[in-house]
Order: C-alpha cells, then sequence, then structure tokens
C-alpha cells in the first residue's frame, strides 16, 4: 500500500521544492501523513543532485520526528549533514532525535558537533549553536552531570549574555553544587542580568526580601510564562449558585511519590463529598507508585493531562465545570503554566507547590498561615491571603520502613551527637554553612550529617569545612534512599538544623514526625517562614530563632543541655497524634471553610483581582541596589529613595510615589550629582521598613 502510494505519487509528484513543501502541506493538514511521507521520498529518490537537497532531508526528518520515527528521522538527518556539513539546523534535530530514542551520548555528540562548527557564528547560525549549547546542557543537568551542564551554560552565555533561561539554569546548578556566591558575573552576563534574570525559586533562596520576590515573580510570569505563546483567556462557565459540593481541581505533576505528593495524600481521602467534589490533573511523569494509586482511589475523577496539549487540557477543566482549581505548582517544575492562564475556572488558588506569591493576573488566591504571612505582610502578595491554623498539610498514613537501622548501619559514630540537614543543597548559602561549622566548632563531640550531592558537591562541602578548621571527617553524607528507609533512619539524628532563607518544609515536618527537634532562623519572606509555622503547630516555638546568633546558640544548647533536648524530643514523641502540626482532618475542615468562603466571594461578585500595580518599577529598584555581602534591605532602600524625591521636591507630600521606575531615574541622577551613592539603611528592621516602602510604591 505504501510503495502504490509512492508510485501514484511519482506519477503526478511535483517537480520544484516548492512544489513539493505546498503538497506536503496540503497532505498533513488533510491528516494524510503517509501520502506526505509518500511524496518526500518519492521526490527524494529522483532529484539525488538536486542542490537543496539537503533542505527537503531535513524537512523529511523533522516530519518523521514527529511522527516518533526515530531511527527514520535519524537517517534523515545524517544524510542531510552528510550533503552539507555547514547546515546547522539537522545537527539539532538529530540530537533530539537521539535523545527520544535513548541514546544522550550521541544526543550529546550531534550537538557537539553543531556547537564546534565554527568558532566565531551570526545570525541563524549562532542561534542554532546557542540551541545546540542549551540541549547538551539540559542532557548533562538530567544525567546528574552537573558540573558538564555549568561548564555547556558557561559556553553559550560567553556568546550572548542575555539569555534568561539559560540564566536561570546557570544560577540554579551553582546553588546545587555549592558554589558560593552562586549569582556570579560570567562570560557576557553581568551581576545585573543574573538578578534581573533569576527564577522565583532560585531567589527564594538568594534574598529574603518580599518586595523583589514578589516583582520577580510578576516579571518572570509576563517574560518567561505569558511570552512564550499567546495566553487566551476564554469565558468561564456562569456561577451556579444552586446548593451542591464545590467542584475542586488540584492541578499538579506532584501527585506521586513527591514531597507534594507525601504531603496531599491524606487531604484527598479526608474531604467531606457533601461539600466538595474531588478533581484531580495531574501533569507529571508516567509513573504506577503506591503514593499515586492513593490518589488515584481518594479522587472522585482523575484525570492525566499529560499526554494532552495545554488547549486540550484547558477544554477538559472547561468541560468539567470546574469552580475552583488549586494550583499546586506554582513556579515548579513540569507545571502547567499556559493552563491555568487561561482560567479555566472562575477561581484560581495558589497553594503548597510554590512557596510564595505568583505575582500573575490569574492567581485570586494564596492559601497560608498567620505564622507564614501576617497581617500586614499580606500587601507582599498579588494574591488575597486566606489563613488556616497551620498552613501545611501531612499524611498520618505515610509508611516507614519498620526496621529502624542503627548508627553503624547508617554509617555513623556510635558516640557523637548528630546534627542533620536533609534539605536540598541548592537551599545551602555560605553563612548558613558558616553557622554550622561555628555549631561544630563549639560541639566538639559532633558530626553533621547532610544528604548527598555529586561526589564533586560533597568534596566541596568537606574542603569548607576545612577551610574552618573542621575535620572533614565531621561531614558525613547520608546516601539517598526510597522515602521509607530513609524516614526510618530519620531517627538517628538528635537535632535537625534549618537553612535560610529558604528553610525546610516537608523535610522539616519528616523530622518532627520521626521526633527529632528542627532549630529554624524566621525570615520575612513565605518561604523563610514555613518551618516556623511547623514549629510552632508542633508546641515548639522556642526553637524559633530571631537571628544567626541565636540560631547558634539555641543548636549550642541542646547539644549541651541533655535534659532540655530529652524535653524536647519527648514532646514530640508523646504528643505527635495531638499536636496541631499533624491534625489533617482539623486542617482539611478548613480548607473546605477556604473553598466556601471563596465560592461566596464569586457568587458575590467580590472576587479579589491580583494587585500588580507598579511591579516592574519596584523590580528595578531591586535589581539595581548594592549587593556587596549582605543583600541589603531593598525596602528600606525603596524607603530612602521615597524621602530624597520629598527632599528634592520631585513629588508633593501625600501624593505618593506614582511610579518607582520614575523614582530610580531621579534617583540614580540625584546621586550622580552628589558623587556617591545613597547608602544602605542598617538601622530599620526590615519587618517594619518594608510596609512603608511598599504602601509608598504601590500608592496611587
Amino acid at each position: 500500500m505504501h510503495r502504490a502510494t509512492a508510485n501514484q505519487a511519482s506519477s503526478v509528484g511535483p517537480k520544484t521544492v516548492t512544489d513539493l513543501l505546498q503538497s506536503v502541506q496540503r497532505a498533513v493538514e488533510k491528516g494524510c501523513r503517509e501520502d506526505a511521507f509518500a511524496l518526500y521520498e518519492t521526490w527524494i529518490a529522483e532529484n539525488a543532485n538536486d542542490p537543496l537537497l539537503h533542505a527537503v532531508l531535513f524537512n523529511y526528518g523533522t516530519l518523521l520526528l514527529e511522527d516518533k520515527r526515530h531511527l527514520n528521522a535519524i537517517a534523515a538527518f545524517e544524510q542531510a549533514i552528510a550533503r552539507d556539513p555547514a547546515f546547522a539546523q539537522p545537527y539539532i534535530n538529530l540530537g533530539n532525535a537521539y535523545e527520544r530514542n535513548g541514546q544522550a551520548d550521541k544526543a550529546i555528540d550531534a550537538w557537539m558537533r553543531v556547537a564546534n562548527l565554527i568558532p566565531q557564528m551570526t545570525g541563524a547560525a549562532l542561534t542554532h549553536k546557542l540551541t545546540a549549547l542549551k540541549q547538551i546542557a539540559r542532557v548533562f543537568e538530567t544525567a546528574r552531570l552537573e558540573s558538564d551542564a555549568e561548564e555547556t551554560i558557561a559556553r553559550s552565555l560567553e556568546i550572548n549574555g542575555n539569555q534568561r533561561d539559560v540564566i536561570q539554569h546557570w544560577i540554579a546548578l551553582r546553588q546545587s553544587q555549592c558554589k558560593w556566591p552562586a549569582i556570579t558575573e560570567v562570560g557576557q552576563a553581568t551581576s545585573r542580568d543574573l538578578w534581573a534574570s533569576i527564577s522565583p525559586l532560585s531567589l527564594a533562596v538568594e534574598c529574603d526580601d518580599p518586595i523583589f520576590q514578589l516583582a520577580n515573580a510578576y516579571r518572570y510570569y509576563w517574560w518567561d510564562v505569558a511570552q512564550r505563546a499567546p495566553i487566551v483567556s476564554k469565558p468561564f462557565h456562569d456561577p451556579d449558585s444552586t446548593p451542591r459540593p464545590i467542584r475542586v481541581g488540584y492541578l499538579s505533576s506532584d501527585l506521586r511519590e513527591h514531597a507534594v505528593g507525601f504531603l496531599m495524600s491524606e487531604v484527598f481521602e479526608l474531604h467531606d463529598r457533601r461539600k466538595v467534589e474531588v478533581y484531580a490533573y495531574y501533569c507529571g511523569i508516567k509513573t504506577t507508585d503506591a503514593v499515586q494509586s492513593r490518589f488515584k482511589a481518594s479522587s472522585d475523577h482523575w484525570v492525566d493531562i499529560s499526554p494532552l496539549t495545554d488547549d486540550q487540557a484547558i477544554e477538559k477543566i472547561r468541560e468539567d465545570n470546574i469552580d475552583i482549581l488549586v494550583d499546586l505548582n506554582g513556579y515548579t517544575k513540569d507545571a502547567r503554566l499556559k493552563v491555568v492562564a487561561a482560567r479555566p475556572a472562575p477561581i484560581i488558588v495558589n497553594w503548597l507547590g510554590f512557596p510564595g506569591t505568583m505575582g500573575s493576573p490569574h492567581h485570586n488566591y494564596i492559601i497560608a498561615d498567620p505564622i507564614i504571612i501576617p497581617k500586614d505582610s499580606e500587601q507582599f502578595y498579588s494574591e488575597r491571603v486566606l489563613h488556616l491554623s497551620c498552613y501545611q498539610p501531612n499524611d498520618r498514613q505515610r509508611y516507614v520502613t519498620p526496621v529502624r537501622p542503627n548508627k553503624r548501619q547508617a554509617g555513623l559514630p556510635e558516640d557523637k551527637f548528630i546534627f542533620c540537614c536533609f534539605n536540598s543543597s541548592q537551599k545551602y548559602r555560605r553563612e548558613v554553612f558558616d553557622d554550622w561549622m561555628t555549631i561544630l566548632q563549639k560541639v566538639p563531640n559532633s558530626i553533621l550529617w547532610l544528604l548527598s550531592g555529586q561526589a564533586d558537591t560533597n568534596k566541596r562541602l568537606q574542603q569548607y569545612a576545612s577551610e574552618r578548621g573542621i575535620d572533614e571527617t565531621r561531614i558525613i553524607f547520608a546516601p539517598r534512599q526510597p522515602n521509607p528507609d530513609h524516614m526510618a533512619r530519620f531517627g538517628l539524628a538528635d537535632v535537625f538544623l534549618d537553612t535560610s532563607p529558604y528553610g525546610a518544609h516537608t523535610t522539616a515536618s519528616d523530622a518532627l514526625w520521626m521526633g527529632v527537634p528542627v532549630v529554624t532562623k524566621i525570615g520575612t519572606t513565605f518561604a523563610a517562614r514555613v518551618c516556623a509555622s511547623l514549629l510552632s503547630a508542633a508546641g515548639l516555638q522556642s526553637l524559633v530563632c530571631q537571628s544567626r546568633e541565636q540560631y547558634i546558640e539555641t543548636a549550642v544548647t541542646l547539644a549541651r543541655d541533655h535534659r532540655q533536648y530529652a524535653s524536647a524530643r519527648e514532646h514530640l514523641t508523646r504528643n505527635r497524634d495531638s499536636i496541631r502540626l499533624f491534625d489533617t482532618p482539623q486542617l482539611v475542615r478548613e480548607l473546605e471553610g477556604c473553598f466556601a468562603q471563596m465560592r461566596e466571594d464569586l457568587l458575590a461578585g467580590r472576587l479579589p483581582q491580583p494587585d500588580l500595580s507598579n511591579l516592574d518599577a519596584l523590580a528595578e529598584v531591586a535589581i539595581n541596589a548594592p549587593r556587596e555581602g549582605t543583600p541589603p534591605c531593598i525596602g528600606a532602600l525603596a524607603e530612602m529613595y521615597g524621602d530624597l524625591l520629598l527632599q528634592r521636591g520631585c513629588v508633593q507630600a501625600g501624593q505618593g510615589l506614582k511610579s518607582l521606575g520614575h523614582l530610580m531615574r531621579i534617583s540614580e541622577a540625584v546621586a550622580a550629582n552628589d558623587s556617591g551613592r545613597i547608602p544602605e539603611s542598617t538601622e530599620t528592621p526590615i519587618a517594619e521598613a518594608l510596609p512603608v516602602a511598599v504602601r509608598a510604591a504601590k500608592a496611587s
């Protein structure tokens, strides 16, 4: 049949390349892909000496790749390259074909070939080279070859420093490898380029400034989400006031063995079906793990939208007439941001997956608690803030391997006090590690137990310790294990040391569930306050510290004062089943109350709209702030700019600051005229300075 189609195509086939491409396009549009392949095959066979044969082979290979005929596509791309080795496009798609065929090493080789074609390129060829380097780095990163990925990205930024997505990966890789400072100039990317391009998650690690995080999230949405493709927000179904269960859709890539999945498992099971009808929209990797099986069993409707296009997923959610769509991803891996941006439900909620504001025009609410977002901090969030007693759910049915290892089996010394931190390495910062080394110095009979990363990252941390006078053997790394086994060994630790400003979330509740006290330093931003919320809900507010000095003192005291340490541990063991942190039924009741309030707001015409005023200008203030040593208090800095404007008569008192972008330009001129730089505020605490600054900045 295929050969007959090809013979038929030969008798009436196109003669020129233009005719061929038009005929192929018509066949594809009609859904006759076999006819399209036949047209290519016949033309290629009959035009072996055509000067544009390499381009035709490339297009043919691209169509084969779309049809997942990977081996045939590889052959077509190789033929195109053989016809014209300087033709860059086939190398890119050849690498893609090899990668999809499970041959990552050959994919990297193909991309390296185009990256090394010509040292200096211009125009389209340069774009192909940058694309190849980006693809190589992505494969290295997926294979956890982080140093190779970083080196490849550096090559790309040496060519063009204006690549937001590449810069974001550069920063994240350096954070993960504990290469401090993570934000350092590379190639043609300046420090300002890095701060202007940083992703929201990476910024949460680097900066405890809610103004910057709000403005950064806003820019990330518009530059990295909205500009990838047009977003059309269609009308959703009309609000229905008929008494019935609220249709709640949970959208997530993490309803599986993942931190979010571990937290959410019991929530689905505990929902009151008289109040809520649960729709689960899964958009993650294909898996059949036990956690996902629980979600499937406890959902009223389980929908895997992973294979669907954004448009198809949007249409499916609309067809289900969802009242409230809960975004459990936010700006995290595998999020379906375009689906959320299309507003497939009348109410969009930001909860649990991303620790901060979305800064988007689509998220109406954010769910938190009074510790994570106090009343006077709500202005740092584009969403309306709704509070639970404790923001984070927990699964009381979570499986833990029943046979617990002893210290020897876990590679730990029998006679040492065990400090641990099982946060991901990207949350470590030099200041945090320095504090840990100070703690080890003050508690000589102790070790620090960390979750193992790449071998060179582990060695780097041990080298940092050695530079601080700590024997590197006192830094011990726990190999990665399945979660039930990891939980079983958790109890071998004596005290968990949190990171800042991006602290422990799921990992902190894991420690507390296994009876391990946690010491944290509370900050100002969302990610810097979650652990304080969890400790308060566990009845251990005394372990929430206000400064680095108090953090060190508290950890040292627990190691030296056996009575105080034993009291904290006994409190967790004795009260685990009654403390608020693990009262998941109460959390679900409160969550359903929030859903009811949201629906009432919608029906009454009170649905809150995100406040996005002046965020571009606020971002400029933050990005251009001096960043020597400890990041400055951006809020206090913005307030000082405002004071200067008032002093210079640039605005009238009481009118407010209508444009911080205008404010920035004037203040820079003021600084130049005065031959000096605006000094940082070191006296006003950030918690006091920020509300004043934001009120001024957002005044209209």
